[in-house]
């Protein structure tokens, strides 16, 4: 299957099955946000990518997710700064996290209603990542809790942000 590039929101699951990784890429065409396969994996790190993947809910069910921002050498820095969009009917729908200014409408309220779940249906979410990238398993591997175990100030995480 030869894919070409594609703007992000257009991965489809046949797209995730075929090439779990994709690469962000300037694409005037196709706007900001287009990506290309990655055709080898695991890859050595994330940087400018995304992964696809099936989540587990905490009600067993199985869904497709786009995940970014994962650190693979640092499992603090994928907690604090880990992106999910999650395919329910077609429609992708990005998780805010605590501190994203819209969190309250994007939140893991916002999230259950999008699935047709209950909050606790939903979180803890478990992913592994490990077959497309090496690294920490800890930053690879792990929950998404409907409320983080730690949460940062903002200029916390702006220091975690800007080294």
């Amino acid at each position: 299957m030869n894919i070409e590039s594609k703007p992000v929101e257009a991965l489809t699951i046949r797209d995730l099955e075929a090439h779990p990784v994709w690469q962000y890429i300037n694409n005037d065409r196709l706007g900001e946000a287009a990506v290309r396969p990655v055709k080898q994996t695991p890859v050595s790190n994330l940087v400018g990518k995304l992964v696809g993947t099936q989540v587990r809910l905490q009600d067993g069910k199985s869904v497709w997710a786009i995940f970014g921002n994962i650190d693979n050498r640092n499992a603090r820095m994928t907690e604090h700064f880990l992106t999910i969009s999650l395919l329910s009917n077609g429609q992708w729908f990005t998780l805010s996290r605590y501190h994203d200014a819209d969190y309250p409408e994007k939140g893991p309220q916002a999230l259950a209603r999008f699935l047709g779940l209950g909050v606790d249906e939903v979180f803890p979410i478990a992913y592994d990542v490990r077959d497309c990238v090496v690294g920490d398993t800890a930053a690879l591997a792990g929950k998404i809790l409907k409320v983080p175990r730690e949460i940062l100030t903002r200029a916390e995480i702006i220091g975690m942000a800007v080294p």
